[in-house]
């Protein structure tokens, strides 16, 4: 039986593309977006010990307020700052097999504001 072509099914093969070239190091991790309908979340991650070294999102007590849009330019700006703080100053972005717009550019936008380079 044939597997239904979803929205779902789609990305996660866009997804698995962009992983067969984008890897992250401890020098350089890898900055990653999911996202749900509801909450998101970024996570920065050294593929070669395959730990990650950051995550962020937008769900518990120490949440950002606000709109969607505003919480992932938030989390964006947080992750950066940590990094920094970390001796982190460069990263490769991984989108996660969704489009650079909306609130996944606006994590990007943040995670620049406070410093990171992709």
């Amino acid at each position: 039986m044939k597997q239904r072509v979803t929205h779902k099914t789609k990305r996660i093969a866009r997804h698995r593309r962009i992983r067969a070239r984008v890897s992250g190091t401890a020098n350089t991790p890898r900055l990653f977006v999911f996202k749900s309908n509801q909450h998101l979340y970024a996570t920065l991650a050294d593929d070669t010990s395959g730990k990650p070294l950051l995550s962020f999102s937008d769900t518990g007590a120490e949440a950002p307020k606000g709109t969607k849009m505003e919480r992932a330019h938030a989390i964006g700006e947080a992750i950066g700052k940590a990094a920094a703080e970390k001796g982190i100053h460069s990263v490769v972005f991984d989108r996660g097999g969704y489009r650079y717009h909306g609130r996944v550019k606006a994590v990007a936008e943040g995670a620049r504001a406070a410093g990171l380079a992709f």
